[in-house]
Order: structure tokens, then C-alpha cells, then sequence
């Protein structure tokens, strides 16, 4: 049995073949801190091995699915805190891509910048009436480098994804629905029931098929990030390093007023 006990941000719970993991820091919307985006770079490549899993729910405990980093740890990293987040970053979505067992994000409120990735590369995504969604890494002075920019075009098409990637721009669930970057909302109350229905229908069916099924639609998925990703988590790291409009994003955040970009 693949033992989960070590992670202290993430939880884990087992219905029979369905394993339930819930990014857990409700007081914080789950946005990712040192410690968060760690275990994120961890967790896929454990669920790869696990055998007793079959399918796997993705969601946040408390009222988001994740709002993306935490800012205010961004402001007070150094070179080598960023470096690991930048190796993270593309940890992450790598191994997200070589899980065989079927993802499904159950979404259940905030799904930004890294939460929205996080969704959008799981196989099927179910959110409340309630989730929002946005790529809001320009909004704190980053390119969205860690695989915003390999899948909302594959999903939406290069003009939609260029403009919500551009601005910020946050969509309703029904509007996420309605450009084809999701497929299922449902109320809030029927949310995991919906999840779970759809999780233990993939986990007593054919697993090779399925399996096997996923992973070659993933070998063209992988493409667009081979394409992208090393080169966008690069750029995001030079803002991250030496753009004063980053900093000025960050510290905007913390004081709680308006950016004042200068395009520096």
C-alpha cells in the first residue's frame, strides 16, 4: 500500500478504488507555499505507483480548489527558494501527464493561476456553480510559465487563451463550460456525489483500456508542453529575478492597493 502519511499539506482518503486527494490549506484558498508546491512536485509520481488506485478525485478542502501561489511568500523568496519552484514548476506538470490513473478535479471554488493549471491538466474537470477561473499570473508580474500557456490554447484555441492569459481575465464555471475549457457544473451540494459517481465508474471499468487510452491522447498533450514549458517557466523566472513590475505586483498585493506598473 503506497503510504501518504509524510505529506502535511495535501490529504489523502480511499473509497475502494477511488483515491481522494485534498490540497489543504482552507485558511489560505490551498495557494501554494514553499511547502505546498513541494509536495505538488511529489505527489503524482506516488499516485503513478500506486496500484490500488484506479481513479483519482483532485480537489480543496474549505471553499477553493486553489488560488494559485501564495504571494506573499513570493515576495520574500530568494535565489535558491526560486530555482526549486521553477524545478517544481515542471516537476508538476510532467508528472501530472505520466499519471495513468484517470484525474478528475472536482472544483469547488477559486481554481487561479496554478489551481487553474491544475484543473485544466486533470482528464475530466466537474465545478460548482460556484468556481471560478483564471490564469492570473500577469496580474503578479509572472508569464504564465508553468503550463498555463501549453493548455488553455489546447483547449480554447491561441486567440481565446492569448487574451485570458494576458489579462487576468476570470470566468464563471457556466462561462468556463460555454468556451469549452470545462465540461460539467453542477450545484455545490452535489459536487463530490458527481465526482464520485464519474471516479467509480472509471475505476471498475477496463484499466488497460482506460489507462492506455489516457496516455496516448497524453503523448499529444505532452507535445504543446515539450513546446512550452521549459521555455515559459524561464521567462517567468527572469520576472521573477529582475522585473521591477513584479515586485511592485507582489508588494501592491501585500499593502492592499492597486499596482503601479512602469513596464520595467
Amino acid at each position: 500500500m503506497m503510504d501518504y502519511s509524510h505529506y502535511t499539506s495535501i490529504t489523502f482518503s480511499r473509497d475502494q478504488g477511488v483515491l481522494i486527494v485534498t490540497l489543504n490549506r482552507p485558511d489560505a484558498l490551498n495557494a501554494t507555499d514553499e511547502r505546498l508546491h513541494r509536495e505538488l512536485s511529489e505527489v503524482f509520481a506516488d499516485i503513478a505507483r500506486d496500484k490500488e488506485t484506479r481513479a483519482v478525485i483532485l480537489t480543496g478542502a474549505g471553499s477553493a480548489f486553489c488560488a494559485g501561489g501564495d504571494l506573499k511568500h513570493g515576495l520574500s523568496m530568494d535565489r535558491a527558494q526560486t530555482d526549486a519552484m521553477v524545478e517544481e514548476g515542471r516537476k508538476i506538470i510532467t508528472d501530472l501527464l505520466e499519471v495513468p490513473q484517470p484525474i478528475i478535479a472536482a472544483v469547488n471554488g477559486y481554481a487561479m493561476g496554478l489551481g487553474a493549471t491544475l484543473a485544466l491538466f486533470s482528464d475530466i474537470v466537474i465545478a460548482s456553480e460556484k468556481a471560478v477561473f483564471a490564469d492570473t499570473h500577469v496580474l503578479a508580474g509572472y508569464v504564465a510559465g508553468d503550463g498555463g500557456a501549453a493548455i488553455w490554447p489546447w483547449l480554447v484555441g491561441v486567440a481565446n487563451a492569448k487574451e485570458f492569459l494576458m489579462t487576468g481575465e476570470r470566468l464563471t464555471a457556466a462561462e468556463a463550460r460555454d468556451i469549452g475549457l470545462i465540461r460539467h457544473v453542477v450545484a455545490p451540494d452535489e459536487l463530490m456525489d458527481t465526482a464520485m459517481r464519474k471516479a467509480e465508474a472509471l475505476a471498475s471499468g477496463p484499466r488497460m483500456a482506460i489507462e492506455g487510452t489516457k496516455l496516448t491522447i497524453n503523448r499529444v498533450l505532452k507535445q504543446a508542453v515539450d513546446a512550452s514549458l521549459d521555455y515559459g517557466l524561464q521567462k517567468e523566472k527572469e520576472c521573477m529575478s529582475i522585473s521591477e513590475d513584479c515586485v511592485e505586483a507582489l508588494t501592491s498585493f501585500a499593502e492592499k492597493r492597486p499596482p503601479r506598473f512602469t513596464g520595467k
